[in-house]
């Protein structure tokens, strides 16, 4: 076992090499240098400073075009967004596998970015298009990829770590600043900056971003053709009941990212309208828990996984997202939330701590199935996640009607807290509660699993011919392993 694992690390060494000559060798690409983990930072920063600009003057577009059932409105938005995207990825990501990273990245880019001009040219069409482009926006797991071409194995969890770590700074300052410019200037300035950014960011990836995947390492170049079942964005999740480990896992991916997903979607607006922060509040908020997060992700992750364990800081970073969940849930007063989010600054840990625990104990050969089959129930979660949270706060009356009042009046204001026969007066947050309630079952799952020896099947091999991606497995396995084409390298 131990021999065929030093071949496979062989094979993968000779892999990136022979990329690295074709990359110096330079097959008709263009850009600025040899492609790097900077070229694709650069890139998810830009994108998500572009949107991070946008946090206030979103809020209110959103109010003013849906007044009634606002939350349900914008749940539903992000909703259709999430599942286009889940549905969508493998196909883009085998695609890319074929002609390349540089032109998908584009494609994902322009796409994502498409609606910001449209918030103050017509809303109706800002908030259709938003949902149309989850088609396209995939942006995170292209990079992802590109990033898989120019590494190696072992530099791939710090490289992956770096890409999300940018994204987190990008959101540090960028709504501040657009709180600041929305106040003084109004939300034109901002969306028009917003829309340079963007466009910056565009034209980055068309003369500076060199493509990580020539014509020569491109699997068409034997004439494969794409695999359909790659595409398939159920294929992944069809292999989730192999193996118990993985099935555990994915299980307690589901359950914490699922009120994660929902909580991203619509706590800015629960800010508002809940608890009467004000969009300087919530710039400043959102830049707090932004540079908390960091700090538990590059700091605080590594210490932890050196002192408690792999499995241990899992169930750690899950008990941080509990106590955080519900403090959201039962929460009324400012000071509660600005307590809760650093507690969910630190319950950022468990999905890389999950992530680590993948990579450091599957075959080389089953890391991008199973990471695959995470990613895709991620992408599901995405989807259903704002949609269930817009439902559950459609369900509880919690609406957005008096967010100029608390626009005006700050913090003296909060509107659903008036009536003390309400439900809200209760429960302020009822989505949140019931996240809460998930995450715990998806603690307890989590405490069944087995901390090594994570695999899909034992007997599961991999079969590298005519230079080109082919996966064998033993009957017992059944057929093509499903790897995620987002997560994988292009193998020679």
């Amino acid at each position: 076992m131990t021999g065929e694992k030093k071949k496979k690390k062989r094979l993968n060494r000779s892999v990136l090499l022979a990329k690295k000559i074709v990359i110096r060798d330079g097959a008709g690409r263009q850009g600025i240098g040899e492609p790097s983990v900077y070229h694709a930072v650069v890139v998810i920063f830009l994108e998500f400073f572009a949107w991070g600009l946008l946090t206030t003057p979103m809020l209110t577009v959103l109010h003013q075009t849906f007044p009634q059932h606002t939350f349900l409105m914008n749940g539903l938005i992000h909703g259709v967004k999430g599942l286009l995207s889940f549905l969508s990825a493998p196909l883009i990501g085998a695609l890319s596998d074929v002609w390349g990273r540089k032109s998908f990245l584009l494609l994902t880019v322009f796409f994502t970015c498409a609606p910001i001009p449209l918030m103050k040219i017509s809303p109706w069409w800002y908030f259709a298009v938003i949902s149309m482009s989850g088609v396209f926006a995939v942006t995170f797991s292209v990079i992802f990829a590109y990033v898989a071409d120019i590494t190696q194995e072992h530099e791939r969890s710090t490289a992956y770590g770096l890409v999300s770590a940018t994204f987190a700074a990008s959101l540090v300052t960028s709504p501040a600043i657009g709180a600041y410019l929305s106040q003084a200037y109004g939300d034109t300035l901002v969306v028009v900056l917003a829309s340079g950014v963007a466009l910056l960011d565009i034209g980055f990836i068309l003369l500076a971003v060199p493509e990580s995947l020539p014509e020569e390492m491109r699997p068409v170049s034997w004439g494969a053709p794409i695999s359909w079942e790659q595409a398939d964005p159920f294929a992944s999740l069809r292999k989730v009941g192999q193996d118990s480990t993985v099935l555990l896992i994915c299980i307690t991916v589901f359950l914490s990212y699922l009120p994660e997903a929902g909580q991203y979607s619509s706590f800015f607006l629960y800010l508002r309208q809940v608890i009467g922060f004000s969009s300087e509040t919530v710039a400043a908020f959102i830049g707090v828990v932004g540079i908390l997060s960091i700090l538990a992700q590059t700091v605080v992750l590594g210490i932890l996984m050196r002192s408690i364990g792999n499995k241990n800081t899992i169930l750690l970073g899950l008990g941080f997202q509990i106590l955080q969940l519900a403090w959201y849930g039962f929460g009324s007063q400012p000071w509660m939330m600005w307590a809760a989010g650093a507690v969910a600054a630190m319950s950022s840990i468990t999905f890389p701590a999950i992530s680590a625990m993948v990579s450091r104990n599957a075959d080389p050969d089953q890391q991008g199935v199973v990471q695959g089959m995470i990613t895709g129930i991620r992408g599901l979660c995405n989807g259903l996640g704002p949609a269930l949270y817009g439902f559950v706060f459609y369900l509880f009356h919690v609406e957005l009607n008096e967010m100029a009042e608390v626009e005006t009046l700050g913090k003296a204001s909060k509107p659903n807290m008036a009536n003390p026969t309400d439900e809200s007066s209760i429960i302020p947050g009822p989505p949140f509660l019931f996240g809460a309630c998930s995450v715990l079952l998806s603690l307890l799952v989590a405490l069944f699993i087995p901390e090594h020896n994570l695999a899909l099947r034992s007997g599961s091999h991999k079969k590298h011919s005519n230079g080109a991606q082919t996966h064998t497995h033993s009957p017992q396995a059944g057929g093509s392993d499903g790897k995620e084409p987002l997560l994988e390298d292009s193998s020679v």
